[in-house]
């Protein structure tokens, strides 16, 4: 892709040190997180919703993702940053797996089910993910070829089935390539998919995604797109994971560009909820869960149109207010913690 001729970035009114562009684009990501978890129940009663269902899944992850791994760029290893890993990242993840256990064992009705940090259930994944990540920008940084090598580890990946589920390695490896992509990407990249034309290509292009994920629905296992799994463990053979991997992150690549595309680069009204995407992400999955163990889906108008649509509505609602800044001071001593305590005096000075 040529960088020349780009045009300059667009002037926004966002805080000081915070992108109008990549706040909106968290929010939006986090937002379609949400919705697709709401559509789960719904993907065998409705084409369409399993459809909208599969569409998103090929691009909602993978362009958090690739933000995750642009905003990871300046990550070097140094103490200040090492602590900030640590209290962001690593704590969040222990407080909300032992969390997430003990509200499967009580609204689950599983009290048999153990904690385990080497097991990360629902979506603590993410976390345990970004740690390992994040540890590792330093090396893909002195690559020459980072990208396809990640590709490579993610094909292989993808055809071991004897990786086992210990810190949901499998998705850790195989959504690895979306963290290098937003490692190696600029700021001028982004503006060129905000061109007017590109925004005006991704409508046909999204168009077209939907029809063929309408097709797909009843040929496809829609469990390719969560990449928890090897080929093998799918009943496909192990061959076709090298094929899907790389025509996934073509597809997930495209889907994402496009849904860039149509991000504002203005402030709006959602571009502070950016910075509040991690809080939404976490704790929308007791209300996904729950909506599961609560039966909230077993009234029949539930499984109408009118009814995905108040559905859709709702996640939407829940994911947005979860984002708040109430809800951040509320929960922020446990995801942001400082643990000053638990540090060296002389790290603990330096800037994250």
């Amino acid at each position: 892709m040529s960088l020349t001729a780009v045009p300059a970035p667009a002037r926004t009114s966002a805080p000081k040190g915070r992108d109008a562009f990549h706040d909106n684009a968290k929010y939006l990501a986090i937002v379609l997180v949400a919705m697709g978890h709401a559509w789960e129940p719904l993907r065998d009663d409705s084409r369409a919703a399993a459809a909208l269902y599969m569409t998103v899944y090929a691009f909602h992850m993978p362009a958090f993702i690739v933000i995750s791994g642009y905003f990871s760029r300046s990550f070097d290893a140094s103490p200040g940053r090492l602590k900030r890993l640590i209290t962001g990242v690593a704590v969040p993840y222990v407080v909300f797996e032992v969390a997430y256990t003990f509200f499967k064992r009580t609204a689950g009705d599983d009290p048999g089910y153990p904690i385990s940090l080497l097991d990360p259930w629902y979506l603590t994944w993410f976390l345990i993910a970004l740690f390992v990540w994040r540890l590792t920008t330093p090396l893909w940084k002195v690559i020459r070829w980072p990208l396809p090598l990640a590709l490579a580890i993610a094909a292989l990946a993808s055809v071991s089935p004897s990786i086992g589920d210990d810190l949901d390695l499998q998705r850790v490896l195989q959504f690895l390539p979306f963290f290098v992509l937003g490692l190696v990407l600029r700021p001028e990249h982004f503006q060129l998919v905000r061109r007017k034309e590109v925004r005006i290509l991704a409508v046909p292009v999204f168009a077209s995604a939907l029809l063929f994920a309408y097709w797909a629905v009843p040929r496809m296992n829609s469990a390719w797109f969560y990449r928890r799994d090897s080929a093998q463990e799918l009943g496909a053979p192990g061959w076709t994971g090298v094929v899907m991997t790389l025509a996934m992150f073509g597809c997930s690549a495209i889907l994402t560009a496009c849904f860039f595309a149509w991000v504002p680069g203005r402030r709006t009204w959602f571009t502070a909820l950016g910075a509040g995407t991690l809080y939404g992400y976490l704790l929308h999955g007791f209300l996904a869960k729950g909506s599961r163990f609560w039966d909230w889906y077993e009234p029949a108008w539930v499984h109408t149109p009118w009814g995905e649509v108040v559905v859709t509505l709702v996640a939407a609602v829940v994911i947005t207010a979860l984002c708040t800044s109430p809800v951040r001071r509320v929960f922020r001593c446990v995801m942001e913690p400082r643990m000053e305590w638990a540090f060296r005096r002389d790290t603990a000075r330096q800037r994250a």
